[in-house]
């Protein structure tokens, strides 16, 4: 006697007929966050297009809105990590500042206009993001400083010490070989975007596939869990906070490549926007939930918005308005989809 195993193992949906796996991969494609943020991103463009057809959807200002996402979607990997997993890193604004100082500093002392102080800068910013990320990271794994209150003191006491070794005043030590980096393009884009790129590439692989990004997740789902599994919750915190610490710091420099100075009043609302990208990307404040694609989805509604705005000539300070706001929204879409996931 035949059995039908197909019929019988095929689930059901709420009505009781049989789910096809191809439908149920549809299903699951078209409810997932990325996919209607894609269609939101879509319909802005529309939006802005039809009221400055002459401004927004040109060439130019395309390239625009991908050199001004490309610093921040750099930072915005290392915070999704840490959301991810809990946390929360609001200091990244100054710790791009501060690495981008010491950075153009050690360039300054180096000397010379080819590639040895471009690397010896980078090398200094980079340094100079870990170390402030494992000094959030210590404060909260060790002395149990909460995440907020930790990255709040940083966030001031790196633009403070940034001020302190500038002077308030801006450097400009950079060398022509770094300006030449933000001029060139590669396949009609600067530099900038593909290794903001190749780094949210990496990001997503590395938070999707490893055995590192799943600890994360597990961390951020049920921290107690993961302690119970074996994991070394305070090793891998500190290790994510060192992880944000260091994409901060090679924001900095690209910063510094793109603006040829340390711009130190210009980044004090990088972590907000980044923030507000991330959980529009449909990343968990509460941790557990978040992709590496989201994310770059919700910093292009951001970048795309504050762009419109520019090209439809509103005051920058409607801009800050909205960021506000669309972070608010973003809040609560998000405490409404927790609550309907414990429910279910």
């Amino acid at each position: 006697m035949s059995v039908d195993t197909q019929t019988t193992a095929a689930p059901l949906d709420a009505v009781g007929q049989n789910v096809s796996p191809r439908k149920r991969a549809l299903t699951r494609l078209l409810s997932a966050t990325p996919f209607y943020l894609a269609g939101v991103l879509v319909l802005m463009a529309i939006v802005f297009s039809s009221l400055r057809p002459d401004a927004f959807p040109t060439v130019a200002n395309g390239r625009n809105i991908l050199t001004d996402v490309s610093i921040l979607l750099v930072m915005a990997v290392g915070m999704t990590y840490v959301m991810v997993a809990g946390g929360f890193d609001l200091s990244i604004g100054s710790i791009l500042v501060f690495s981008g100082v010491m950075a153009a500093k050690t360039m300054g002392a180096v000397g010379g206009e080819g590639w040895l102080p471009v690397f010896a800068g980078l090398g200094v910013a980079l340094i100079s993001g870990i170390a402030w990320g494992l000094f959030n990271g210590f404060c909260i794994t060790r002395l149990r400083v909460p995440a907020l209150i930790t990255t709040l003191g940083t966030m001031g006491a790196a633009l403070g010490i940034a001020r302190l070794i500038t002077d308030g005043n801006d450097v400009r030590t950079v060398p022509l070989s770094l300006i030449k980096l933000s001029v060139d393009q590669w396949l009609g884009l600067p530099a900038l975007v593909w290794i903001s790129a190749a780094i949210a590439v990496v990001g997503g692989l590395h938070l999707a596939n490893t055995r590192f990004g799943r600890h994360t997740y597990i961390v951020g789902s049920n921290a107690e869990a993961a302690r119970r599994a074996g994991i070394n919750v305070d090793r891998h915190l500190l290790k994510l906070y060192a992880l944000s610490g260091l994409l901060a710091g090679a924001a900095g420099m690209m910063s510094l490549t793109r603006f040829a100075t340390t711009t130190i009043a210009g980044h004090t609302q990088d972590a907000l926007q980044v923030i507000t990208g991330v959980v529009l990307g449909g990343t968990s404040l509460f941790g557990g939930v978040g992709t590496i694609v989201g994310t770059t989805v919700g910093m292009f509604i951001s970048a795309v918005l504050n762009n419109g705005l520019i090209v439809i000539d509103v005051k920058p300070f409607w801009q800050e308005v909205a960021i506000g706001f669309i972070l608010i929204v973003a809040v609560f879409i998000d405490q409404r989809r927790r609550s309907r996931r414990d429910r279910g």
